[in-house]
């Protein structure tokens, strides 16, 4: 019995490196991958921040809705075929976004349009499903490390993958290192034949009686509250994602500090994923309150920054709420719910996050054009972060034993 557990050690390191860098896949058609590319291709392309948040919204709302045909796909066929088509897909479509052409015509708003639902529909939502199906199934009970991992690895790489795309674009210009990504995806897609042929899904050990259905979780105020923190994490960094260097350039910083900024943040993260996921002396829920007040503080600081050191101060403050926000997004529901009907509450959740992350930019540029600033307009959201934090404190959810 030892020894087949321990022959399955190698598959269950394949699958959670693998569903790791299919997640780092997806970093042109996620919003801080397009954050990278925003001003120099509204600039190239002649388009305001309005207009371009409006294209993001509806390709963000659009694009999700290839994930549950892709879910279904990965459970009939498996990963290898839906891999290698999207991988090719998303680098051609990657391609056209550094081929679209300057100056541009008067039809670049549906050109544009269409490339970035494609990047949404293809990165952001169908290669996240397949990366979380195949490292997924090395998630299993007494395997706590492999989650640990994926996440760990998750942020390494999008560290690194920032810190070299921003090197890139400062050297070579956007299209160039856009076409520099497209190829780097085509390199990646021979990793399809290196996973399985079917993703195997072990029996659980848990009762099917244990936990609410969806049904009663959408009765619980827990279910709103979390949902709601999370959704708010969730369009907060959608907006700063996507206008990240022109929120930093009102308070005079330059395109490379930003892009220290992106790399910073995700290297600090990694101990906000070490606090919410290692150190469970208190309950998840606590942690996800606190984090929330945490951003809260560091919302409210954007229009207080003016030097390195203060800016390295709210990198730090941002890196570790998000890092503890992301995993309570993957890890809260269990934990207070149940594992009864597990995949239907999540769903639920994760449309409710996809609608805020879509919403997330436009709210942020309307804000910025009444308020003046950008920094203004992430003030006004401090507060409902901060409530919803002193909410998620004080609530105390029913236990999901039936």
């Amino acid at each position: 019995m030892n020894d087949s557990k321990h022959c399955d050690i190698p598959a269950v390191w394949t699958q959670v490196i693998a569903g790791a860098l299919l997640m780092l896949a997806t970093l042109p058609g996620r919003t801080q991958g397009l954050g990278l590319i925003t001003e120099p291709l509204l600039e190239d392309l002649r388009l305001t921040k309005a207009s371009y948040a409006h294209i993001n919204l509806w390709a963000t709302l659009l694009g999700s809705l290839v994930c549950l045909p892709v879910g279904l796909w990965l459970d009939r066929r498996g990963p290898r075929l839906a891999t290698g088509v999207l991988l090719v897909g998303l680098a051609a479509v990657v391609w056209a976004i550094s081929a679209l052409p300057s100056p541009p015509p008067q039809s670049v708003m549906m050109q544009l349009f269409a490339l970035i639902l494609l990047t949404r529909a293809l990165g952001q939502s169908a290669l996240s499903v397949v990366s979380i199906g195949v490292a997924g199934a090395a998630f299993r009970q007494g395997r706590s490390g492999a989650a640990a991992a994926y996440t760990v690895l998750l942020s390494v790489f999008f560290m690194v993958a920032f810190g070299i795309l921003g090197g890139l674009i400062r050297s070579a210009g956007w299209r160039s290192a856009w076409a520099d990504v497209a190829l780097a995806l085509l390199v990646l897609a021979p990793l399809a034949f290196m996973l399985p042929k079917k993703i195997h899904k072990e029996k659980s050990t848990i009762s099917s009686a244990e936990g609410f259905t969806l049904a009663q979780s959408l009765r619980q105020p827990a279910f709103w509250l979390y949902s709601a923190g999370i959704a708010l994490f969730a369009g907060v960094q959608a907006g700063i994602g996507l206008f990240n260097e022109a929120l930093l350039a009102e308070r005079g910083f330059d395109r490379e500090t930003y892009h220290h900024f992106l790399a910073g943040t995700a290297i600090i993260s990694l101990i906000g994923q070490g606090l919410g996921g290692g150190t469970r002396w208190m309950p998840l829920r606590h942690w996800l309150g606190l984090a929330l007040i945490v951003q809260a503080g560091g919302l409210a600081a954007f229009s207080l920054i003016s030097g390195t050191g203060q800016l390295w101060g709210l990198a730090s403050i941002m890196g570790i709420s998000a890092g503890i926000i992301t995993v309570a997004f993957f890890a809260i529901w269990p934990e207070v719910f149940g594992k009864r009907h597990l995949g239907r509450i999540m769903g639920a959740a994760q449309m409710l996050t996809v609608l805020a992350s879509a919403l997330g930019p436009l709210l942020l540029e309307r804000g910025a054009a009444l308020t003046g600033t950008f920094t203004r307009s992430l003030l006004l959201v401090a507060p409902l972060s901060l409530l919803l934090g002193l909410l998620t404190l004080w609530l105390r959810p029913k236990s999901p034993i039936a």
